[in-house]
């Protein structure tokens, strides 16, 4: 089973079968040493041209808000003039369901060749095990043509790795140089900037849905104390305490998960906080997140938590009423839970002031999922390989979008009495792991869609209309920190360690200011003062 911790910080978002999408750095925080902050800032980005072919049913908009569509658009138009292929590919990249059937025994993955014009050869990878299989793979005489680089999986020194081992590729993508490439035009420029290290696009980005965490819950279960919704961290508090009677747990045990969504409750800024003079709080370093953690230790004592931290997934016990809620990635996720019960639409919490009185937050996601270099090679396969994951990026409603998800009519799918894409029993022995390992590696731009429930579309859409009325966006995003990507993930761990057994009460919240300390002398205080360096004046105060 795919460890759930795993999946709320890395996924990807495929129709009909959600999968969970980022929230944490990505890896366009990277660089070396001797100023790829600063490159990374000078950069022109990709030319923004959005696809034009289809319109959707629900207009997305530049806040955040995702297109919706009630169906599958009718008379799917091509976006690219020709298979992009004349030779075989090779890739790594990773699954988060149950690996496909291998190529020569699966006629969908068969299929999509046929399309491409060339047999592309993947090596699956799962969780956990793919940053292993990635450093052996690099350690290699011979590297695959492409390889996924996720965004928060522990691969260090990113920078170094990508200059000595992978494709510069600024040059057929800065600017009006990717209008060559429709569907990787179509790619937003907040999705490029992940793909961007030491002032140099390494390669394409897998866009997925702009939406941070979120807490979900059953309202079956929370029916009986007057349903999720709450004005105040004492009735949320009330609520727990009367849903939790032994066997049943109001709270998931994915501590650090719960404690964002009680964060943004406090008005804890998403991940740093621009002060009125310019300079830069991080999350740790308020009062805000501080409470959020006295406040998190108060439920623990009162053992509304479920009691087994290594839980890997408590969506099934969320389903059957044996915990109320659980911390997901984005309102579309509502999809897990219907594919265990169809009958189940699981309420999504919008944030309150924990007094009534406080501004919340809501904490946006970072909009991506890593990006996919090039190993290093001749501007004849360069330009092939661009063609490639142009066609593998092509936005919902279009010929390759159906060839890559639903394979072909009448084999892999058919079409519903509402003319949607619906896989047919061969279509899900041969799809779902091919799907997800494609995804990983190139994506359209998000759009909410769930054929078999398009009411749920709707909702979705509204429900996403209201986070956005509390929405926070981390300032950093899109900067770069060289501190940042060497230490980052170290710090954040260590820190968090201390979180956990302050909340579990292993140790006294006196341990927090000590923690906060050690954060701040081991690169804390450099992160900041080299995001601060970058962080462009458009970016607004965000606090006092």
């Amino acid at each position: 089973m795919v460890s759930r911790r795993r999946f709320l910080q890395l996924g990807s978002a495929v129709v009909g079968a959600a999968v969970a999408g980022p929230t944490l750095a990505a890896c366009g925080d990277g660089g070396t040493a001797n100023g790829g902050a600063k490159a990374s800032g000078d950069l022109a980005l990709p030319t923004y041209k959005p696809f034009e072919g289809v319109r959707p049913d629900l207009a997305g908009a530049e806040s955040g808000l995702e297109p919706g569509f009630l169906r599958f658009p009718p008379d799917a138009t091509a976006s690219v003039k020709a298979p992009p292929l004349k030779n075989a590919v090779t890739a790594l990249t990773e699954t988060f369901a149950t690996p496909p059937p291998p190529m020569g025994s699966n006629p969908m993955w068969q299929s999509l060749n046929q399309a491409l014009g060339a047999e592309l050869r993947l090596t699956i990878g799962t969780d956990p095990g793919y940053p292993e299989k990635f450093a052996t793979l690099l350690a290699s005489d011979s590297l695959p043509d492409l390889m996924w680089l996720p965004p928060n999986q522990g691969i260090p020194n990113i920078g170094p790795m990508l200059e000595a081992k992978f494709q510069d590729l600024t040059k057929y993508l800065s600017g009006d140089a990717v209008l060559e490439y429709p569907n990787l035009a179509a790619l937003k420029p907040a999705s490029w900037r992940t793909a961007v290290v030491n002032g140099k696009i390494w390669g394409a980005p897998i866009p997925s849905t702009p939406f941070g965490q979120v807490m979900m819950g059953n309202p079956r279960t929370w029916q009986k104390v007057g349903g999720l919704q709450c004005s105040t961290a004492d009735e949320f508090f009330a609520k727990c305490k009367e849903l939790t009677n032994g066997t049943n747990y109001a709270l998931e045990p994915a501590i650090i998960n719960m404690l964002h969504m009680f964060g943004e409750w406090f008005g804890a800024p998403n991940g740093w906080r621009v002060n009125q003079d310019r300079s830069l709080t991080y999350l740790y370093e308020t009062d805000n997140y501080k409470a959020a953690v006295e406040y998190a230790a108060k439920l623990w004592a009162a053992k509304v938590f479920y009691p087994d931290l290594n839980l890997a997934d408590a969506t099934p016990k969320t389903v059957n009423g044996q915990i109320a809620a659980q911390v997901t990635v984005g309102p579309r996720a509502t999809a897990d839970f219907r594919a265990m019960d169809p009958t189940l639409f699981v309420d999504t919490m919008i944030p309150f002031g924990h007094d009534g009185k406080a501004k919340p937050v809501y904490d946006m996601g970072y909009g991506t999922v890593g990006f996919t270099p090039f190993k290093k090679t001749d501007e004849g396969r360069i330009r092939e390989l661009l063609a490639l994951m142009d066609y593998l990026s092509a936005p919902f409603g279009t010929k390759e979008y159906l060839q890559k998800n639903f394979g072909v009519e009448g084999q892999q799918y058919q079409l519903d009495g509402q003319k949607n894409p619906v896989l047919t029993k061969a279509g899900t022995q041969q799809g779902p792991g091919l799907v997800s390992a494609l995804q990983i590696m190139t994506a359209p731009e998000s759009v909410i869609f769930n054929p078999a429930f398009p009411e749920d579309t709707k909702k979705i859409y509204a429900t996403e209309q209201k986070l956005l009325e509390h929405a926070m966006r981390n300032p950093t995003a899109g900067t770069y920190s060289d501190t940042s990507s060497k230490v980052g993930p170290k710090l954040t761990a260590a820190f968090r360690d201390t979180i956990v057994d302050i909340v579990t009460g292993r140790q006294k919240l006196d341990a927090y200011d000590e923690a906060l300390k050690r954060w701040k002398n081991g690169g804390g205080d450099k992160m900041r003062d080299e995001f601060a360096a970058v962080l462009p004046s458009s970016v607004p105060v965000t606090g006092s």
